[in-house]
């Protein structure tokens, strides 16, 4: 019995175990307890006391094994310092994609204007106008640029005042 326990522990503790780190207290303890009831498990009583003991240990390691591999998906999932990350619907990233796309082709020197890609209604450019602001929302507050909200609500609001509704 001692001998399959140590072989257990042997096998299980690169799971639990990070490199420099000693494991948590309480698979240390859990460690301890087991190894040191291994050597006198031999009647029935002592065996359901041992396995008592082996969930107690289980539990201890399956915790243990679990944070550490939280800890490694959050580590890899979390973005470096310089980098974001923001959660887009298909459709806020199509506004998006379009736009980018048009304020590039704005951009370039050899710009002939606009082709004929607009907005088709108020409600189209207000969804616009929110998927830019979601993007903007991730940028670090010190550079977000505050008036590229305002002025795109200004455009819409000017571009589809209330007369033009209800005409």
């Amino acid at each position: 019995m001692e001998e399959a326990t140590l072989e257990i522990i042997r096998g299980i503790r690169s799971h639990y175990e990070e490199a420099g780190q000693t494991p948590p207290d309480h698979v240390t303890k859990a460690v301890e307890a087991v190894k040191s009831f291994a050597r006198g498990a031999s009647c029935e009583k002592s065996i359901i006391r041992y396995h008592a003991r082996l969930w107690i240990f289980g539990d201890a390691v399956g915790a243990a094994c679990w944070r550490r591999g939280y800890e490694a998906c959050k580590l890899q999932m979390t973005p470096a310092d310089d980098k974001i990350r923001v959660a887009l619907s298909v459709g806020e990233l199509l506004h998006l994609t379009s736009l980018a796309h048009l304020g590039f082709k704005k951009m370039m020197p050899n710009d002939r204007g606009i082709e004929m890609h607009r907005f088709d209604g108020e409600q189209h450019a207000i969804e616009g106008t929110y998927a830019v602001e979601r993007l903007e929302q991730a940028i670090p507050e010190k550079h977000r640029p505050f008036e590229h909200s305002t002025n795109r609500q200004a455009l819409i609001r000017n571009w589809w005042p209330p007369e033009r509704k209800s005409a």
